[in-house]
């Protein structure tokens, strides 16, 4: 593969993902309208779903892990009563009842739901079994189970029931969690079966989608200088892990991937950090004995 060409342009373009696109074309169209060598984003939305997806550019991506680690926040309607294969509204029914719950009985199931849960992912989607994804296998109807994993809940409330049908929730989780298998299990928990209905991720980690982009801004300000004040510092992507001063010779030592002894305070010993010299990132690594000695690195 030919080394890709563009700028050498870092941190973070966060888009308001309409929906009916990939998570992935979402990422082409921003590293295209930077003319960037480099993007990723930090953390998939189904194609259906809405909402935040934080695109990183350049030495950026390097920080995704971080972002892709932070809790995120969902909100979603619940379709009672149908349960379908992708359990989500673009599959096919498979199983239907007429009974309802009382809101009473929704809030009262959804407490089930939080802290430490084990959850089998969706068989449509993209988890790997013996080496082929899930969805693939699904669509050629051949039989498989996926492994429960566990997920980390911290919220689940209901805050909206238009209707018998519907119920509006609000999540927020940690990393790998499923929204259409929360839908799917809450709807066997309450005997109606259910499905994703609408899904919208509000905020992930430090980004939130107020202020966030639009893809006709992203298409209006394509190839010009304005586009580059949208960009978010690459450091935003390390705000959940602790900050340490890096003297200013040891930012030579540590770019170059060696230990460098580094200026910190309350910080435990093997703790991930990261470095910064005049508030610009040098690298992350593991503080131990007054030195970082760094895992990733951070090119200028």
């Amino acid at each position: 593969m030919g080394k890709r060409k563009g700028r050498d342009i870092s941190g973070w373009i966060i888009v308001d993902k309409p929906a009916g696109i990939t998570s992935t074309a979402v990422v082409n169209k921003v590293r295209w309208a930077l003319g960037a060598k480099k993007a990723g984003h930090a953390g998939t939305l189904d194609p259906e779903a809405t909402g935040l997806l934080a695109v990183a550019i350049g030495e950026a991506t390097k920080t995704i892990p971080y972002i892709t680690d932070a809790l995120k926040a969902y909100e979603f309607t619940v379709t009672l009563g149908a349960a379908t294969n992708t359990d989500d509204a673009e599959g096919e029914i498979i199983a239907s009842s007429d009974q309802r719950p009382t809101d009473d009985e929704i809030k009262e199931a959804l407490n089930g739901f939080l802290g430490d849960i084990m959850q089998v992912p969706p068989k449509f989607s993209a988890v790997k079994i013996d080496g082929q994804r899930a969805y693939k296998l699904a669509r050629d109807d051949e039989e498989f189970e996926i492994a429960a994993r566990p997920l980390w809940v911290e919220e689940l409330v209901m805050v909206d029931r238009p209707d018998a049908d519907h119920v509006v929730l609000e999540m927020t989780c940690g990393k790998g969690g499923y929204v259409r298998s929360i839908a799917r299990d809450l709807g066997a928990k309450l005997g109606c079966y259910g499905h994703v209905l609408r899904l919208r991720r509000i905020w992930s980690g430090p980004f939130e989608t107020e202020g966030a982009m639009t893809m006709e801004q992203i298409e209006e300000l394509a190839k010009t200088p304005e586009l580059d004040n949208y960009l978010r510092p690459l450091e935003d992507g390390l705000c959940d892990i602790t900050e340490v001063r890096c003297p200013p010779e040891s930012v030579t030592r540590l770019r170059n991937g060696n230990a460098a002894t580094v200026i910190a305070h309350d910080v435990e010993f093997n703790e991930e950090c990261w470095a910064s010299y005049e508030g610009q990132a040098i690298a992350v690594g593991h503080f131990r004995s007054g030195e970082l000695h760094p895992s990733r690195v951070f090119v200028s």
